[in-house]
């Protein structure tokens, strides 16, 4: 069974005009149309964003008051799938080849999982061997350190004031569509990780199969994913910020539901071998 992207309701809140969050450019045309708002995409790098777009303290409180209950139910309900699903991505990252050349002898290589949620994945890491860390904003972030005992800090990632040279791993999963500042994101990302350290990134396509025959109706098309990014814009972020871009992987050819199973299988392999998949994952290094 597909699980739904959970999204806060539509609603008014204050937008700002900024310019493009990857090139800085102000000329941007429409992209996708949605029920209550829609997408630009920015005319010189072809980042798709929300533009006006609403303020950080807003977006922040959508996952704090208000919706961060139902945002817990929503991790509780799905935890199970959701954690094979990232299971599934660290394999096809190479994560055993990554834990190999971080591990070893007594060294307890550290792991950051900014967006942790309920702290599954911390968890299965932790009793890998992992020192675990995690970030989480909203109700998740008590239920992660009450009933798993983990370190989790419930401020966004550039208000914690880790030292530098932190973290071996940092993964951010299905987190950096929801921020206003990914690049911003990805400096500070690139600033607690220590040289040679990996960071495993995750997000919808928008260059995808599903993307470009729904459009609007695309299922990560949703109120709450401020930017849209392919496989070119992530991957042109990250090598900014002084990152090498090392895998990028994609899945999902066609939702449940949108096709025959056996036409579904297909397209999940073509998707996965020729990089059109729904959803991507960028295996990126600090040098």
């Amino acid at each position: 069974m597909p699980v739904k992207t959970w999204s806060t309701p539509v609603r008014e809140e204050n937008r700002n005009t900024i310019p493009c969050a990857l090139c800085g450019a102000s000329v941007f045309k429409r992209r996708l149309s949605c029920e209550g708002f829609s997408y630009v995409r920015c005319v010189r790098c072809g980042l798709v964003q929300m533009n006006p777009q609403s303020e950080a303290r807003a977006v922040a409180n959508r996952y704090r008051a208000g919706y961060g209950e139902d945002y817990l139910s929503y991790e509780l309900a799905n935890e199970g799938p959701f954690l094979r699903l990232q299971e599934l991505g660290l394999k096809d990252a190479g994560f055993d080849e990554i834990e190999g050349k971080l591990g070893g002898g007594n060294r307890r290589p550290r792991v950051l999982d900014i967006g942790c949620a309920t702290g599954a994945l911390l968890e299965k890491l932790r009793s890998r061997g992992w020192d675990a860390t995690g970030v989480e904003i909203s109700p998740a972030a008590d239920y992660a350190r009450r009933e798993r005992s983990l370190e989790v800090l419930d401020l966004p990632l550039e208000e914690c004031a880790f030292p530098p040279a932190s973290f071996h791993l940092v993964l951010a999963s299905h987190l950096i569509e929801h921020l206003n500042d990914p690049a911003g994101f990805a400096t500070e990302v690139h600033r607690v990780l220590a040289p040679g350290g990996y960071f495993l990134v995750t997000t919808p396509n928008i260059a995808g199969l599903q993307a470009r025959l729904l459009q609007g109706r695309w299922r990560s098309a949703i109120f709450d994913h401020l930017y849209l990014f392919s496989v070119k814009t992530l991957s042109r972020l990250l090598l900014d910020r002084g990152f090498e871009v090392q895998r990028v992987r994609t899945w999902g050819g066609l939702a449940a539901g949108l096709a025959p199973r056996p036409l579904k299988a297909l397209a999940d392999r073509a998707a996965k071998r020729f990089g059109f998949g729904d959803v991507m994952l960028i295996r990126a290094r600090r040098p």
